[in-house]
């Protein structure tokens, strides 16, 4: 029974919780997964990569003073958080996930079947069962280096296949495909090299026979209903997100006294606002005070890149980019209503 609430009480949800962040226990002995994972290789990759994942992500935390996020904001901003707290996070989160959807077949447990829900979205998106397969493996094949394939809920509530490199995952800003992954494949080397060594398409095919399709029909359903899949799709706005890095290089170097970005940037801060402006603005936060918000916000970034022009002094400069962060926050804060 300790063992179960243990299990619930570490299991990823699209729910909050917080530090310190803990290293799950696996449902199963390492050795019990042999007919895809050798034990050791499961004892190394749990015990010794997926700790130090967690031991990592809680000094990088500390340091950056991010005591008291939840794992899902680590993720959903990991364009402004260190490379440390990017990689880790997404380390402990990718990895729990994965531990999740791995079943073993034994005297008392066996992978589950998809649910008629989630039979019928792969029948709607890929057409069969076999097609998702050869997709999965194909993402999988083709990551170059170190990554991960994904199977993904997007904000239309579609599945998609994709892939990401390093620990990224379909939660963070930084990834091509945004949404809520479901089911995820390891494509480290550290997964598969000692059985499988470089043959990476012999460990793809064995690990299809330890994926527990009853899990991941779990993870469908509540990914369809999941706050964080509204969260993503408000947040699935390219031109903002580009915006707000031009910005910050600008910003956190005039508060330091250095106004260098801010005069040799100020016509490509310019240039983003204008895309911005005319960009499509995210369904759930399509309202007339944004609309209004990155009008005001075009037209100031215009003013700051003339003053550039015209040699302006460092005061004037300073508050014009003091405007130009604050109405973009309005824009972040009426995102976020």
């Amino acid at each position: 029974m300790k063992g179960i609430i243990y299990l619930i009480f570490f299991s990823i949800s699209w729910a909050t919780f917080a530090q310190d962040f803990t290293l799950p226990e696996l449902r199963f002995k390492y050795d019990a997964y042999e007919q895809g994972i050798d034990a050791k290789t499961m004892e190394i990759h749990h015990s010794k990569h997926h700790r130090g994942y967690v031991r990592k992500l809680n000094k990088a935390v500390s340091e950056s003073k991010l005591q008291g996020k939840s794992l899902e904001d680590l993720l959903m901003y990991a364009s402004d958080r260190t490379s440390a707290v990017r990689n880790n996070s997404g380390g402990h989160y990718n990895h729990t996930l994965f531990w999740e959807i791995l079943t073993p077949t034994t005297d008392k447990s066996a992978p589950g079947v998809p649910s008629k829900s989630l039979q019928n979205a792969i029948s709607k998106n890929f057409g069969s069962m076999d097609v998702l397969r050869k997709q999965l493996s194909v993402a999988a094949a083709k990551r170059f280096g170190s990554g991960w394939a994904w199977l993904v809920v997007t904000p239309n509530k579609e599945l998609v296949v994709s892939s990401s490199p390093n620990q990224d995952n379909p939660i963070m800003d930084v990834s091509d495909v945004r949404g809520l992954p479901i089911l995820g494949i390891d494509v480290w080397e550290h997964a598969y090299y000692l059985r499988y060594q470089n043959k990476r398409g012999d460990y793809l095919s064995a690990i299809w026979s330890l994926l527990d399709w009853g899990v991941v029909s779990e993870k469908y359903a509540a990914a369809l209903n999941s706050p964080l899949l509204t969260k993503i799709e408000k947040e699935n706005w390219p031109e903002k997100n580009t915006f707000h890095k031009v910005l910050a290089q600008i910003f956190h170097s005039a508060e330091n006294g250095d106004l260098k970005p801010l005069r040799n940037m100020s016509g490509a801060l310019y240039a983003q606002a204008i895309l911005l402006q005319d960009s499509d603005v995210p369904k759930p936060i399509l309202k007339p005070e944004v609309s209004l918000s990155l009008v005001r916000l075009e037209k100031k970034c215009g003013v700051l890149n003339r003053l550039v022009g015209k040699n302006a002094r460092e005061k004037s400069l300073m508050k014009a980019v003091v405007a130009v962060h604050d109405i973009f926050h309005e824009v972040q804060g009426l995102c976020h209503d």
